[in-house]
């Protein structure tokens, strides 16, 4: 998605007294606040930290248009009292620099997903797609916590352990899918998944500037839509990716064209569908979700 419009008109007392609430507030003795800008980075913080953090997400709602975002007095007082936070970066939670600016705290850990893995300003900002990342986050979050709260390094270092090797059931699907399905066409709406489909050797059909261009919410070229379409009408694409929580006129269109065309359609998110996920088995979840759609042509519009 574009870099989200984050408005940030929140009342002057509540920006004025966010260090104040940092220090009122504060968490129970040992056990860490922390923020995740999108749930799916909460959801790790949550993972590693266990029963040393307090976590709270600021976008943690799949049915909600990220776009739409607009921060509130709550995000900024949760903010404000972080000792922790992990954003995403790439212009996609810009909102966040400017909440930490109103909350300065030099004591503060703040992870930023792009700057870890050094991802360039230009780069598909759907970082958590792509199964490199949360490997990375999860160890710097142990690293983070254990310098905030030294006497439980061995706990955090644990809870990497388990973590990691949560993933495998998620890398393991990856694999079989590249083994066995390896240049599978697939269409898209937007890059949301496109690190992910291309760990899995998928060939994406849609050309990147279409893609930009719905993500940007500029309108594609009319050739664009067209050759779009045509991946669907002539059967070339074996499944295409839906954004499930940035739809319009255009999107809805394609992708009536992919279930016209008996394209099996597969949602894809932006954050974390919840209740009943964690990051991990979201992740597999979508995997599977392809899976079904190549090998037995089902669709799985809504996870």
């Amino acid at each position: 998605m574009a870099p989200l419009v984050a408005a940030l008109s929140l009342a002057a007392l509540c920006l004025a007294n966010c260090s104040s609430l940092a220090a009122s507030v504060g968490s129970k003795a040992g056990v860490i606040d922390a923020v995740g800008a999108e749930n799916q980075y909460a959801s790790v913080i949550s993972q590693i930290g266990g029963k040393y953090v307090s976590v709270s997400s600021v976008l943690d709602n799949p049915n909600t248009d990220p776009h739409t975002f607009e921060a509130s007095a709550s995000v900024a007082e949760a903010v404000g009292r972080a000792q922790l936070i992990v954003q995403n970066g790439v212009g996609y939670d810009s909102f966040m620099n400017s909440i930490e600016s109103a909350s300065p705290n030099p004591r503060r850990k703040v992870i930023v997903v792009q700057d870890l893995l050094g991802y360039p300003d230009t780069a598909n900002p759907h970082l958590w797609y792509d199964p490199r990342t949360m490997p990375a986050v999860a160890k710097k979050l142990a690293d983070d916590l254990a310098t905030i709260e030294p006497s439980h390094r061995a706990y955090f270092e644990a809870k990497l352990t388990a973590f990691d090797v949560s993933l495998r059931p998620w890398r393991n699907a990856i694999a079989a899918f590249k083994k066995e399905y390896v240049g599978t066409p697939v269409a898209v709406t937007e890059p949301v998944a496109d690190y992910l489909l291309q760990a899995m050797g998928a060939k994406i059909l849609t050309p990147y500037v279409f893609q930009a261009d719905v993500m940007n919410g500029v309108d594609p070229a009319p050739e664009d839509i067209t050759l779009e379409n045509g991946f669907l009408t002539t059967h070339e694409a074996k499944v295409f990716c839906y954004n499930e929580q940035v739809v319009d006129s255009l999107t809805s269109s394609i992708r009536a064209t992919a279930q016209s065309s008996g394209v099996p359609v597969v949602g894809v998110y932006e954050t974390m569908p919840t209740p009943g996920y964690d990051y991990q088995t979201w992740m597999t979840a979508e995997v599977k979700a392809i899976v079904a759609a190549v090998a037995h042509q089902t669709s799985t519009e809504v996870l």
